[in-house]
């Protein structure tokens, strides 16, 4: 039996997550340029270009939802939007996934947070993200939430920095992120589509939460380039959405998506994670 994946915002952890299904799934996803919906043809998926096509034939197909879209100062996108498409489906979706952030979670000055931490954000793009999430949260859907740290992955690591030396290691006193790779975003996401659980909140993130500065240092160590060297966070130059992110800093556990899920960490820590893809650069 065909199961159909409509995956609004399909960036990079739902074109990751494509990759796990097999051939007995249909995917459809939306994207804004026809540059990258020629990208998602060639991958595979069925390109919609949204805002602008008609996605009713699509919701009509549907078995699974995956929302990557973010929200804006206007609210969630796709609920302006889709609201009356997606309500009146409620009983035909399987799944439904919206990818978040741990940003939800605020500043916990270098302390832990769960799935059951308040949330707190301290930014307005984390305020955002909990107004998102509780909009969901009242359609009354088989809703799935995904808090995720910060990604990485192919094309989207420290190296070119650190090889073009425009790589910083910014320091700021106790300051600590944690991070997820992108495959096991979408070895999560598969999953918790092969065991749902509506009303489930999972947080994404490796086992190693980290400085900042350490992992460029590392990604330098790898390369067998200097380690670039250490700035103060107070007085360097940053723009200001560069320096917001220095303004939460907490540890991640992930503990529900291995418990829950069986989820075994592909990369759980950023060590292994930057030599998989340094060696998946290097063939």
């Amino acid at each position: 039996m065909t199961k159909t994946l409509l995956s609004i915002g399909h960036g990079f952890s739902a074109r990751a997550l494509t990759h796990l299904l097999d051939d007995s799934w249909r995917v459809i996803g939306t994207t804004r340029s026809e540059d990258k919906a020629a990208q998602l043809l060639a991958a595979g998926t069925e390109p919609r270009i949204w805002p602008g096509a008609d996605l009713t034939p699509a919701f009509n197909a549907a078995t699974h939802l995956l929302i990557s879209a973010g929200p804006t100062a206007d609210g969630d996108p796709v609920l302006a939007e889709l609201r009356d498409e997606i309500v009146a489906r409620r009983d035909q979706f399987e799944w439904v996934g919206y990818l978040s952030t741990t940003g939800v979670y605020g500043d916990h000055q270098g302390g832990w947070v769960d799935e059951n931490t308040p949330l707190s954000p301290s930014t307005k793009r984390g305020q955002l993200r909990v107004e998102a999430e509780a909009a969901w949260q009242s359609l009354d859907l088989p809703l799935h939430i995904f808090r995720l740290a910060g990604i990485y992955g192919p094309g989207r690591g420290p190296f070119s920095k650190v090889r073009n030396g425009t790589a910083r290691r910014i320091i700021k006193q106790g300051q600590v992120f944690s991070r997820i790779h992108v495959d096991d975003i979408a070895q999560t996401l598969a999953a918790s589509i092969a065991r749902p659980n509506p009303g489930a909140i999972y947080n994404l993130c490796d086992d190693d939460p980290a400085p900042p500065q350490d992992v460029i240092a590392h990604a330098a160590e790898l390369l067998d380039k200097p380690v670039p060297p250490a700035v103060d966070f107070e007085t360097t130059e940053m723009t200001p959405m560069a320096r917001s992110f220095y303004a939460e800093s907490k540890k991640v556990r992930n503990d529900r998506i291995k418990t829950e899920l069986g989820v075994e960490l592909l990369y759980p820590d950023y060590r292994s994670g930057l030599r998989a893809l340094l060696a998946a650069e290097q063939g």
